[in-house]
């Protein structure tokens, strides 16, 4: 019996008749890695689903009115459930009115703070600073609507009344019915403003914003910062050339996360404004309006129904926090210190 054997032919330049196919490597990463992932998976998909559940519930406590009121939700100005006639126009734009203005007034003394912090103190001096920025960002909102109230609404009414004066020609700072020269006329005109709730939430959110920006200008790479220096470049020089631009994505994620703190802060505004179902621009005048505010006065006292319109106000105001943060996400993604993160 003859036995043949095949072989295989191989190519005269020596080359292998079957291509060649990379190889896949595979790595164990090992029990705590993988637990570690999980875990970690877990909690981002919880916090998906508990965001999920609350925009869920809103949903469906606020059907009720979205279903009756239709799209004139979004265009009525007044807060009438009972009566069929109700809205978040005047309370929308009260409420985004105050939050740009806490931002106006925020941002710069939280930049300027953030960049002495961490560029100019000494040592010692920065640890009790950023001691005290983390204690004045865990002081209760009441304590600082109490102060405003109290103390701050009296302080601010000559300056909101010198600003009436010679800047009322710009319809922002207009306030209906002031006599500027009557040096008697009542100042009660100035009182419950958009500008006050709009300071006093401002103080209430820097030192938010201020800890993440100051947390972003401490991580400028030293190579920049010592290559500048080499250049000739001063103190400012540096920051204006190396920190300022490394640390964008922190100067608007902090921005936009004091700005969804404003849009929802309640007891401070509660207290300090005097609610106006009416679209008011003017931010100088007495008379505001939230729609946390609107929640926290209307709740008790609401019927069914009237509950479920509240429900439908807090469900817009749940859905433009979200929009805010996607779009800072978005923007802090594709700058230089959020893309590292």
């Amino acid at each position: 019996m003859t036995t043949r054997t095949q072989e295989r032919a191989v190519p005269a330049d020596g080359a292998s008749a079957t291509p060649d196919v990379p190889r896949r490597l595979h790595a164990d990463p090992g029990i705590p890695d993988r637990v570690f992932r999980t875990v970690a998976r877990g909690g981002g998909g919880l916090v998906l689903a508990v965001m999920l559940l609350v925009g869920g519930f809103l949903l469906y406590r606020a059907w009720q009115a979205l279903e009756r009121a239709g799209w004139s939700f979004l265009t009525t100005e007044a807060w009438e459930p009972d009566a069929g006639r109700f809205g978040i126009a005047a309370v929308l734009i009260g409420t985004v009115l105050i939050a740009l203005t806490a931002i106006v007034v925020a941002v710069p003394l939280a930049l300027g703070a953030a960049l002495y912090i961490s560029e100019y103190a000494p040592p010692r001096l920065r640890r009790t600073l950023i001691s005290v920025v983390d204690l004045m960002a865990a002081v209760p909102s009441v304590v600082y609507g109490l102060w405003g109230l109290f103390f701050f609404e009296g302080a601010v009414l000559p300056t909101a009344r010198w600003i009436a004066t010679y800047l009322g020609w710009f319809p922002l700072f207009r306030v209906d019915g002031a006599d500027p020269s009557d040096p008697l006329a009542p100042e009660t005109v100035y009182t419950s403003s958009t500008l006050v709730a709009g300071i006093v939430v401002a103080l209430m959110v820097a030192p938010i914003i201020c800890s993440v920006m100051r947390e972003v200008f401490s991580q400028a790479p030293a190579g920049e910062r010592e290559g500048a220096y080499a250049l000739g470049a001063t103190r400012w020089g540096m920051i204006r050339s190396v920190v300022l631009p490394f640390g964008k994505g922190g100067m608007i994620g902090g921005t936009m996360l004091g700005l969804g703190r404003a849009l929802g802060e309640t007891i401070a505004v509660y207290l300090i404004i005097s609610p106006v179902f009416e679209i008011q621009w003017h931010v100088l005048q007495n008379g505001a309006s939230s729609v946390a505010a609107l929640i926290a006065l209307r709740y008790g006292e609401s019927s069914p129904f009237g509950m479920s319109a509240l429900m439908a106000a807090g469900l817009a105001l749940f859905l433009l926090t979200l929009v805010v943060n996607f779009a800072a996400s978005s923007i802090v993604a594709r700058s230089r210190s959020g893309a590292s993160t």
